[in-house]
């Protein structure tokens, strides 16, 4: 939502909120008490009293009650702390009363009146709080709705990059000539790698169209992958790739780790390099953490492209897929490209 639908949002409440007072301060023949007019707006204690914890009550509940407590579904700790801030509120306009007018209106009948007009004021800024509860659950649930609009609108493009990544002619091309070269001296193993590719083009072309598919069959494509690259080098230190943890039924989307993978034998140029791509996945009962970093020249064009398969586009994947579920962080330092991504909950 636009903040300044937001803010209209606001002004609307409280333009509602003075036009509910002005009712009250209407005598019987229809005009205004000028007296509690005075009193509400300008100078007398009952401004205080209707404004200063209501908009303390409303502010707070919308600020901070609601992100970290109701969004999060902790009721008991929200309910606390509705108590809470609405009490802090009504003490709050304690105090203004005290500034103002001493203890004259405070204490007009001893500690009985204070007690009774501090019950008052939190009971105020406990409704304006929930009205912030309501406002912000709106707003929230209009801004993730429209979230999920525009995801959804770009999934088709996404969807797109990513078969296009999938069916990589390069790759292809490159493996096909190694395979063709090593049938002449190794013809088993040649047979072995052409097997491993017939089965990475069956896996593109049928399980990633699946909404979900088994986590070891992705690790499956993801091995057999790696496994055809490393034809291209001599050097068996080239590529680290390992997996902690046991992951049983585990389902997840199709293809969420290939194309970090596929960037960092891109964008590795020297494969004599000892160790210079290492993989991890590490699954346990709370969490996938997938981690892969290459070493890298640095330049201009190798820059740009490195952020390229559209980080955009997988980030905007993930959003769509496990939201408030994941963190993708990617670094680079000294020459070396790194991505964590950190899937949460997905049993």
């Amino acid at each position: 939502m636009k903040k300044s639908v937001i803010v209209l949002l606001h002004i609307a409440y409280w333009s509602m909120y003075i036009w509910f007072l002005a009712i009250l301060l209407i005598r019987g023949d229809n005009y205004l008490n000028l007296n509690l007019v005075h009193d509400f707006f300008l100078s007398g204690p009952l401004g205080v009293i209707c404004f200063v914890p209501s908009i303390i009550g409303f502010y707070v509940f919308y600020v901070v009650l609601f992100p970290n407590y109701l969004s999060k579904k902790k009721l008991i700790v929200l309910a606390i702390s509705s108590i809470l801030a609405s009490v802090m509120a009504a003490l709050i306009g304690d105090f203004f009363l005290c500034i103002k007018w001493k203890s004259k209106i405070l204490f007009e009948t001893g500690w009985e009146s204070a007690i009774g007009i501090t019950i008052l004021l939190s009971f105020i800024a406990f409704v304006h709080g929930i009205f912030g509860l309501v406002i912000k659950g709106f707003v929230t649930a209009y801004s993730d709705i429209t979230l999920k609009e525009d995801l959804n609108k770009k999934n088709y493009e996404m969807e797109l990059a990513l078969v296009k990544n999938q069916i990589n002619p390069h790759f292809l091309f490159n493996t096909i000539n190694n395979i063709d070269v090593l049938i002449q001296k190794d013809p088993i193993k040649a047979s072995d790698y052409l097997n491993k590719l017939s089965d990475i083009m069956r896996f593109m072309l049928y399980e990633t169209k699946a909404d979900k598919i088994a986590l070891s069959t992705e690790l499956t494509y993801i091995e057999k992958y790696i496994e055809l690259q490393k034809i291209r080098s001599s050097n068996p230190s080239y590529v680290n790739y390992s997996i902690e943890g046991s992951f049983n039924d585990l389902m997840i989307e199709p293809m969420l780790f290939i194309p970090f993978i596929e960037n960092a034998f891109k964008h590795t140029e020297n494969k004599n390099l000892e160790n210079a791509i290492n993989i991890k996945i590490t699954i346990n009962k709370e969490m996938i953490i997938f981690e892969c970093e290459n070493k890298f020249i640095i330049n201009s064009q190798n820059k740009s492209e490195h952020n390229g398969l559209g980080n955009g586009l997988i980030e905007k994947r993930l959003l769509l897929l496990y939201p408030n579920k994941h963190q993708l962080n990617i670094t680079t330092h000294n020459n070396i490209y790194k991505v964590k991504l950190t899937l949460n909950n997905v049993y």
